[in-house]
Parts: structure tokens; C-alpha cells; sequence
């Protein structure tokens, strides 16, 4: 049951999630709306780092962030962000297709240090720090599309860009 769902909801969500990174422009991805938002290679580069995280939901029993950097550095051409994309959702999916319910049923963490910030099983981790997560940034992204006037595509169905008059 977990397995149908995560890989169900995991395909939809990442081909909605690529077809906006395809989108990105790169003479704006120095661009930010805000002194203390992200710029967009920023926001992009972030989409493309929580794949990093879900594939650590699915190899390993707990995530402590305190032995990650802060940041990474934002990736300066969107080519690059669609390479680095693309690369970890083969990995994703094929830790998905490796798993089974019992696995995704087993209990997952996250930490920093020794403050555990969440306990739950790999499924929910998955849903909610991995998928969650990534729908939150990409549609900060739709945002950033939109100020600076790119066609923003639909991806619960057609976007005001896309309607038909």
C-alpha cells in the first residue's frame, strides 16, 4: 500500500517539478524578489538538493543535519540544474523500485545533533519532508516565474499561461 502510494505520488510530483525547472532563465538566475528570499538558482539548486534528501530517507535510518553544510552553492545554468535533477530522480527511483513496504514502514529521523526534529516512518518522511517539501519551493518558484513574467506551466492542471481564450 505505502509503496503504490510513494511511487504513484513521487513520479507526478518530480515530472511536475521538471517541467518547471525547464522553465528557469538563466540571465535571471542571480534574480531574487527580496533581499532575504534565495535567488532563483538559489530556489532552483534547493529543488534540486532535496532529491539528495529523499534518497537519504530511503538508504539510511536517520538525516543529521548538523553534519551537512549550511548551504550549497546555487547552480549558475539551468542546464546544469536539469543535469543534476535528472541524475538524482534515476537515483529516487531506483531506491523506490528496490524497496519494499517493510522498509518504508520502518522508522526514519531527522536530527540535528542530538535534538531529534522528527521520528516517523520512511513513507511519511518521504511524503512530507521529501515531496511536501519540494511542492512548498517549487511553487515559491511559480512566484518568482510570475514577477519576472514567465509562463508559469500547470501542474494540477492548465496555469492562467496556459488557459485557453
Amino acid at each position: 500500500m505505502y509503496k503504490q502510494l510513494i511511487v504513484g505520488d513521487s513520479a507526478h510530483e518530480l515530472a511536475n517539478t521538471r517541467r518547471i525547472l525547464e522553465r528557469l532563465p538563466e540571465e535571471h538566475m542571480t534574480w531574487k524578489p527580496h533581499e532575504k528570499s534565495m535567488t532563483l538558482g538559489g530556489l532552483a539548486t534547493h529543488l534540486t538538493n532535496l532529491l539528495n534528501w529523499q534518497i537519504a530517507i530511503l538508504q539510511y535510518p536517520e538525516l543529521d543535519l548538523s553534519t551537512l553544510p549550511r548551504r550549497r552553492e546555487p547552480l549558475e545554468k539551468p542546464a546544469d540544474v536539469l543535469a543534476e535533477f535528472d541524475a538524482n530522480v534515476g537515483k529516487v527511483e531506483k531506491l523506490l523500485a528496490e524497496c519494499d513496504e517493510q522498509k518504508l514502514s520502518a522508522e526514519w529521523t531527522l536530527r540535528h545533533g542530538n535534538h531529534i526534529i522528527r521520528r516517523e516512518s520512511r513513507a511519511i518522511a518521504l511524503r512530507t519532508f521529501g515531496l511536501s517539501h519540494m511542492i512548498h519551493h517549487r511553487a515559491q518558484l511559480g512566484v518568482y516565474f510570475r514577477l519576472l513574467d514567465i509562463p508559469v506551466p500547470g501542474v494540477y492542471g492548465p496555469s492562467a499561461d496556459e488557459e485557453t481564450q
